[in-house]
């Protein structure tokens, strides 16, 4: 329907550009409404049809000084002096009597002085009358106007998205319900368009519902971790709306929604911090993702400290990578590096850093996802590159040496590596680390106190022997420990 009527009905009655106030004129179209016509004429030419008017009866009755003239009492008037009353005809109406004139009134300047005494007021109000009209009539094909809005919205998104997978080369995805996502060559749809020479590089994704459901992330800052991620639920998102996408590539599994835990951000006037709301989109995520969502999660626990937000973090990867609990596919990019040592403790986790390339003190960001995990973030190298005084970078560089050497989780796998007597020597600087404040990934493990209970003949074994044995093996993790 391509409302014709409607449309003629709009173009023939109301201007291309009308005034705001609609109650002020200059809304309805010349010829359209022949009185409004006429009031807009007697608007501007009032004084035009007097003097045509006065002319005209001059040349009717011969009287030579006829005038018409206007007061507020009387309005519009023909006056004729006392030497001229004789000619005065009989279809004047005599209005007002002086000492030396007559004045008198005839249809025709009555007319006149109606039309322009009130034409503004009129010609507003008749104005605003036949634009309501034109209001109403369009309201009465408003079920119309709406089927055709929606086929025109329809056919410019589905333009619009042919366009651009044309224009910048998007493949046709294919679609499945068995929770496989798979990207080859997937590219951000913006940032693409926002780096010239085509110097943007391609990323693989692949998640499903078994051993590829999480991906842990990590490498530097700027390296390109976040692009990574939200090019990825960008993909999934166009795939499911109809779209082409922006990749070589895809098999899409339908999603029921996609979560985004993305970047800093406070809520200060209603008293939350900028953790405060992470840790509120963190807590929403978990409650109303399914196993059939996407989860897009960046550096989650940064905003306190380093144990309180890894172990956030940890616990999060497991509640996510529990199918009884949650099972989603995620996204998790971090800066906490222990946290790829969940690969291979938990069976869904999988880790995949940014890859760069370090020349000297510097470094270069290559943009490409493979995989592993990276053991250090550069951060360093990022704040050079931002500008930071090289004083500063220098002495930042001396203190992670020195906070590195101090490491207690690194300390402790050397003890593994060397064996759990404590008769081992320790390793440089350790003797002044606390020994209780384990890291929270690796454990000593107990092996031989596992095989001495493996050995035990309970059979043979006295209840005081039980004790005693018992009794040894407390007092030595307890010295372990």
């Amino acid at each position: 329907d391509t409302l014709g009527d409607l449309c003629k009905l709009v173009s023939d009655s109301i201007k291309e550009d009308p005034p705001i106030a609609m109650k002020e004129g200059g809304i309805i179209k010349d010829g359209y409404n022949a009185e409004v016509d006429k009031l807009r004429n007697a608007k501007s030419d009032g004084k035009d049809w007097l003097a045509k008017l006065e002319t005209e009866e001059r040349e009717k009755t011969g009287i030579k000084n006829l005038r018409i003239k206007y007061n507020k009492v009387f309005g519009y008037y023909l006056e004729v002096t006392n030497s001229f009353k004789n000619l005065v005809p009989d279809y004047y109406t005599r209005k007002q009597t002086l000492a030396n004139a007559e004045r008198y009134i005839i249809p025709e300047l009555k007319e006149l002085e109606d039309t322009i005494l009130g034409a503004e007021d009129k010609l507003y109000a008749l104005e605003y009358q036949l634009y309501s009209e034109v209001r109403d009539t369009i309201g009465k094909e408003v079920v119309r106007i709406q089927k055709t809005a929606k086929a025109i919205a329809k056919l410019d998104a589905f333009s619009s998205l042919a366009l651009v997978a044309e224009q910048n080369n998007y493949v046709r995805p294919k679609m499945n319900d068995k929770g496989l996502i798979d990207i080859k060559d997937g590219r951000h749809p913006v940032v693409e368009k926002m780096i010239s020479n085509d110097m943007f590089i391609c990323n693989d994704t692949y998640l499903n519902d078994k051993k590829e459901r999480i991906s842990i992330i990590t490498g530097p800052n700027m390296a390109g971790k976040s692009t990574y991620m939200r090019q990825t639920a960008l993909i999934v998102l166009m795939a499911q709306i109809g779209s082409f996408v922006p990749a070589s590539s895809a098999n899409i599994g339908v999603v029921d929604r996609i979560f985004t835990r993305v970047g800093a951000s406070d809520d200060l006037a209603s008293g939350q911090s900028t953790f405060m709301v992470e840790m509120t989109e963190v807590a929403n995520i978990l409650r109303n993702a399914t196993n059939k969502s996407l989860l897009i999660l960046d550096e989650i626990g940064r905003g306190t400290s380093t144990f309180d937000g890894l172990s956030i973090a940890w616990a999060v990867i497991e509640y996510i990578s529990n199918s009884k609990l949650l099972g989603a596919k995620t996204l998790f990019a971090t800066h906490y590096h222990e946290l790829t040592e969940l690969e291979g403790k938990i069976e869904n986790v999988n880790n995949y850093c940014i890859a760069v390339k370090e020349k000297g003190d510097d470094i270069i960001f290559l943009r490409k996802i493979v995989k592993g995990g990276a053991d250090k973030s550069y951060g360093i190298q990022v704040a050079r590159l931002a500008g930071v005084p090289q004083s500063v970078t220098d002495r930042a560089k001396e203190i992670v040496e020195e906070l590195v050497q101090a490491d207690v989780t690194g300390k402790i796998k050397e003890i593994e590596v060397q064996g759990q007597e404590a008769s081992k020597p320790k390793a440089k600087h350790f003797d002044e680390v606390d020994l209780a404040q384990m890291s929270l990934f690796d454990t000593v493990k107990d092996d031989d106190v596992i095989k001495e209970i493996k050995e035990l003949d309970l059979a043979n074994l006295t209840p005081i022997d039980a004790l005693n044995t018992l009794y040894q093996l407390q007092n030595k993790l307890k010295n372990r420990w």
